[in-house]
């Protein structure tokens, strides 16, 4: 199935879609990709709000989005492998079974599955500004994203006897 479809598929079965992702073995190949996409796509939901935070204040757009891009694009690939390997090692704490690649896998899978959410929130935060909506539309893509992470993250650390199981 394309990446699309399930991240469509995500949001009635988000346990199906992720075992099907995941259960390829380790690829960190394609764990980069999903990943860059997802950042990709928080970047591009963020230049609408850049673009009118720009005209707001005079600040020059370029650089806004030099630095956006900087940010999603470069730093944060490397703090989410950080936050996918570490709540690995908080899940074996406390009873884990799952490997390293399938905790940060989780997350990747998570964010991208959320991004429309947050291209949303983009969309609101340009044309609408702060407001009601724009926070409504912000905890909206929060707890999805939680929502995501959690469920992932629960199928990729119990064991590969549970998992069969499951299916």
């Amino acid at each position: 199935m394309s990446v699309l479809q399930d991240m469509v598929q995500s949001y009635r079965n988000p346990r199906a879609v992720f075992r099907r992702r995941v259960g390829d073995g380790p690829r960190e190949d394609r764990a980069l990709a999903v990943l860059m996409f997802a950042c990709a796509m928080v970047f591009a939901a963020q230049m609408p709000r850049l673009a009118r935070q720009a005209h707001e204040t005079g600040e020059e757009l370029n650089m806004l989005l030099g630095a956006t891009l900087l940010g999603w694009l470069f730093i944060m690939p490397l703090v989410l492998y950080a936050l996918g390997t570490i709540s690995h090692v908080i899940a074996r704490l406390i009873g884990g079974k799952g490997s390293a690649y399938s905790a940060r896998f989780a997350l990747f899978w998570a964010l991208l599955c959320a991004a429309p959410i947050w291209l949303l929130w983009g969309l609101v935060a340009g044309f609408i500004g702060p407001g009601v909506q724009l926070s409504l539309v912000g905890l909206l893509a929060l707890v999805v994203f939680v929502l995501f992470w959690s469920i992932n993250l629960r199928e990729a650390e119990r064991s590969p006897v549970e998992t069969n199981k499951a299916e």
